[in-house]
């Protein structure tokens, strides 16, 4: 190959790439052209490489492709417009392509719930390993309703924030291996039928609920959200379908994952703000349960009734524009 007759017929185009990537706006068309002159440049290279290692030459064409590669990078920035497409659009959509699984999985976690709840409370001999006759009388005499007050408002949202997000990540995150996700629920189950059995069968079933409802309906959703994410996307695995690789399956889901992931986020905050300040307030009983389903019944008509409008219209995918160009 004639290095000179071939670096002369294609220094024009790097030389373009590179005065296009030196730009600080492009239009459209111009955004278009350095990624194509992108792929030449990197496939000139590939030649290059192979038949004439002259390492001058090399030196100033990956120099050149990666004053592309940052350009075609910078382009990729942070937009504000896309935050409000994401919450009107796709996020419901996203959960309500995943509806069937958190609504079957939460029904029947509520189911063993109760169950386990009901059982505690009619054989409370079974609490011998978990409680001692002292922590079951504290938690009757005071500790379970002064947890909700024991902190700052402010900080105790930011803590129960922090928690029920951690909890939901790991159920998403733990998806793929399946078990841990039932473990983390059958944890967090347990603790809560406990005191739900303990309280009900001391006479204090209405404080449980009233203490439990008005935060618990949006941030067990949530919970149960997170965990069938997480179950969906280790089913993805297991049983792809007949049009996808195990590999393509695993892919969808874990990205639908994440976008439900980024979404709850704000959502779990409303939960930790309900739990810090709605719960311990001086309301009626039935003021802060109505409140709270209020704000749980709001979040599934946006799952469910604008989450399928959104899925209707169709969501855009924008996945391609934050990737590289493949060379």
């Amino acid at each position: 190959m004639d290095l000179d007759a071939y670096v002369l017929d294609r220094a024009g185009e790097w030389d373009r790439m590179e005065q296009l990537a030196r730009r600080r706006r492009l239009s459209a068309a111009e955004a278009d052209e350095l990624v194509m002159l992108y792929q030449r440049a990197a496939t000139h290279l590939s030649v290059l490489r192979r038949r004439s290692p002259d390492p001058v030459v090399l030196a100033d064409l990956s120099r050149q492709l990666m004053a592309g590669r940052a350009a075609i990078n910078r382009g990729q920035g942070f937009v504000w417009r896309s935050i409000p497409r994401f919450f009107l659009r796709t996020f419901p959509a996203q959960l309500y392509a995943a509806r069937h699984w958190w609504i079957t999985l939460g029904i029947l976690l509520m189911i063993a719930g109760s169950t386990l709840t009901w059982y505690i409370n009619a054989y409370p001999q079974v609490l011998a390993p978990f409680l001692s006759e002292q922590q079951i009388t504290d938690l009757v005499g005071g500790d379970f309703v002064g947890y909700y007050s024991q902190y700052r408002p402010q900080n105790f949202a930011g803590q129960v924030w922090t928690n029920n997000a951690v909890l939901t990540a790991q159920c998403i995150a733990a998806g793929v291996l399946i078990l841990p996700v039932f473990y983390l629920l059958g944890v967090n189950l347990l603790n809560i039928s406990i005191t739900g059995g303990v309280l009900f069968g001391n006479g204090a079933g209405g404080t449980f609920l009233t203490y439990l409802a008005p935060h618990g309906l949006l941030e067990l959703t949530c919970v149960f959200i997170g965990a069938a994410v997480g179950l969906r996307i280790g089913w993805a695995w297991i049983a792809p379908g007949p049009s996808r690789t195990r590999r393509q399956a695993l892919t969808d889901r874990a990205r639908s994952g994440m976008l439900i992931a980024v979404g709850l986020v704000p959502v779990l905050a409303i939960a930790g703000a309900l739990e810090a300040y709605l719960t311990p307030s001086t309301l009626p009983p039935a003021a802060r349960i109505g409140l709270g389903a209020v704000v749980w019944l709001a979040f599934l008509a946006y799952a469910l009734l604008l989450g399928r409008a959104a899925q209707a219209r169709g969501v855009p995918d924008d996945s391609a524009r934050y990737e590289l160009p493949q060379v």
